[in-house]
């Protein structure tokens, strides 16, 4: 029995030395249970209330109150230890008023070391599986708590996948980003700093619940002590308490985690998150802020992209509008030679009647039919011209 017992306190109430003696020196400690003793109902309540036994062995015969008070008291204070009673021969009346009130077991005297033993032996059990399926309903409560709280990562995550894939505007991007590092670090502020490429300084792009002074700083650049050296490392930095003192944080902080924003392996900025209090955050915390990054990494990647194509297509815009100009100045010209080819015809025409029967007349008469022909060609043209570019007429 020995070997099973867990160091259970049992807390042993007699009026008689004797009894004290002989079921806690020679009988419990050598079970292995940790055993204390009180001669009355008053010092019993005390060592209840300093000692917290797992089970208490009480008299019904104590001076004062009786043992049946002593149930009451302990009651009464919101203890619900269990309790076994022992009396003499022919208490059974009061052994059953005991068992009403929340007494476990009832052993008569004089005590034997067996029924003792087993009578402990049976609490004892029932108070270990008591604590093993409150352990059990706890690491249950836990893992539920866990899991609901993964969900709710998953679903963040998720949400901010769906915002990246559909929103070209940066701010609200940002927002949604810092929306959901706070959110699954369970973090109390939150910024987001980004390399200009220009000067290679930090701008603040985004902010959450940071000091009016610092928030004021947004689209200017801000160095927080920290983030440039997560930039240099490359690597992510959870710091807290005393580490981070020596950083300008620790005005409005005690607890930071910075994750780098990468493109194609290179930082170009940074997301963090900070609490009031030194709470550190763990690895799961890390692991979440890093897959928000890399959200971030994604859409600063998709507006590069989406502003590149913009560029390419109004460049491409202006060379189409440059060309139809073009032919619209050149259809026009021709438009504008239309009416002195004909001039030139009606002038050709008269030379040949001013010259009849000479050698000029034939050349002139070739003369006229080319540009009658030029003429032709001209009003082709500009006729299938009108035709493309005319609306088409709804049937």
């Amino acid at each position: 029995m020995s070997s099973r017992a867990q160091r259970e306190r049992v807390l042993l109430v007699d009026e008689d030395p004797e009894v004290l003696d002989l079921i806690s020196r020679q009988v419990l400690e050598p079970l292995g249970y940790v055993v204390a003793t009180a001669d009355d109902a008053g010092a019993a309540i005390q060592q209840s209330l300093n000692y917290a036994p797992d089970l208490i062995i009480a008299s019904l015969t104590l001076p004062g109150l009786s043992g049946k008070d002593l149930l009451v008291a302990l009651r009464s204070q919101g203890m619900e230890v269990p309790m076994l009673v022992t009396a003499r021969e022919g208490m059974e009346a009061d052994a059953i008023q005991a068992f009403r009130l929340g007494a476990r077991d009832y052993l008569v005297k004089p005590l034997r070391e067996a029924e003792v033993v087993s009578a402990i032996e049976r609490a004892i059990n029932e108070i270990r599986l008591r604590h093993e399926r409150q352990q059990l309903a706890e690491q249950l409560a836990e893992s539920n708590r866990q899991l609901e709280r993964r969900v709710r990562e998953l679903t963040t995550l998720y949400g901010i996948g769906k915002a990246v894939t559909s929103t070209t505007n940066q701010a609200a991007l940002f927002a949604k980003l810092m929306e959901g590092g706070l959110y699954v670090t369970e973090a109390e502020m939150g910024w987001v700093l980004l390399r200009e490429d220009s000067s290679d300084k930090l701008v603040l792009r985004a902010q959450h619940n940071l000091p009016p002074s610092i928030a004021a700083s947004l689209h200017r650049p801000w160095d927080d002590g920290i983030s440039s050296l997560v930039m240099i490392s490359g690597e992510a930095l959870s710091i807290h308490g005393e580490g981070l003192a020596q950083f300008k944080l620790a005005k409005f902080s005690r607890a930071a985690l910075i994750a780098p924003i990468r493109v194609r392996d290179q930082p170009i900025g940074v997301i963090c998150v900070s609490r009031k209090d030194a709470r550190p955050f763990n690895e799961r915390d890390q692991a979440m802020l890093e897959a928000v990054a890399d959200y971030a990494s994604i859409s600063l990647v998709n507006a590069r992209l989406f502003q590149a194509l913009e560029s390419r297509a109004r460049r491409l815009q202006e060379v189409v509008d440059e060309a139809h100009a073009g032919l619209q100045n050149r259809m026009q010209a021709l438009a504008d030679a239309t009416p002195r080819l004909q001039a030139v015809q009606e002038d050709i025409t008269r030379l040949i009647e001013l010259h009849p029967g000479s050698n000029l007349q034939e050349g002139l008469g070739r003369i006229r039919g080319e540009i009658a022909s030029i003429a032709r060609q001209l009003r082709d043209m500009l006729e299938q011209h009108g035709d493309r570019n005319r609306p088409e007429s709804s049937s």
